[in-house]
């Protein structure tokens, strides 16, 4: 078992330990892959409680850009985050639950701190909203909020404290999942998120380097 402590290897040494192969942006460059909708015997969108999903991700945050795979498993009071490069190398596993937050890199080292935001702070100089990732990604608001619906009735777009969540789906199905959220704080920071695959979330997550 790995014995959780804090290093002092430095923001600047855990990011690219984090992020030493996101710098190429292959979204665009990858194949098209089949639209995912709402997984096959999945309770109604409003209904969820936990997932797993598969996703390419890009971020940037002022001059910096990092790009990647992203395979997570949320349950109620757990979230597991595996980060990948474009190329599917392991390169960071995050794990939040009551106890706090921890993020173990390709190095081995463990960075550990009371919330994913303090974590990402640490790790990378800047807090991510993971926390409120896992109610926006459904279409929830994770706190005070203006959620607007399209013609389907599926959230379109969201605005929270300071927040603005873009929302685009497969089909025309009034219960589909996103396929792409784009999730920005205007003019400091942008995530994007291409979603491939949906589930429910009991089976364990794997990331792409696993399969």
């Amino acid at each position: 078992m790995i014995a959780m402590r804090r290093y002092s290897s430095g923001r600047a040494a855990g990011g690219r330990a984090l992020f030493v192969c996101l710098w190429a942006l292959l979204l665009g460059a990858c194949a098209t892959l089949p639209q995912p909708s709402a997984p096959d015997g999945a309770p109604a969108r409003a209904e969820l409680e936990f997932f797993t999903l598969e996703a390419r991700f890009a971020l940037r945050h002022d001059e910096r850009s990092y790009s990647g795979l992203l395979s997570w498993r949320h349950l109620p009071a757990r979230d597991e985050m595996f980060l990948a490069s474009p190329l599917g190398q392991g390169m960071a596993e995050i794990v939040s639950d009551a106890d706090g937050a921890r993020l173990k890199g390709s190095d081995g080292k463990v960075h550990v701190a009371a919330d994913v935001a303090a974590l990402t702070e640490q790790v990378l100089g800047f807090p991510l909203p993971l926390e409120r990732l896992s109610a926006w990604v459904l279409g929830r608001s994770g706190g005070p909020g203006r959620l607007l619906a399209d013609a389907q009735g599926r959230p379109s777009s969201l605005a929270e404290d300071g927040w603005l969540i873009g929302y685009e789906y497969a089909d025309d199905n009034p219960q589909a999942l996103p396929i792409r959220l784009l999730v920005e704080r205007p003019g400091t920071l942008e995530l994007r998120l291409r979603i491939d695959e949906w589930g429910q979330g009991r089976a364990q997550a794997r990331g792409r380097g696993d399969e």
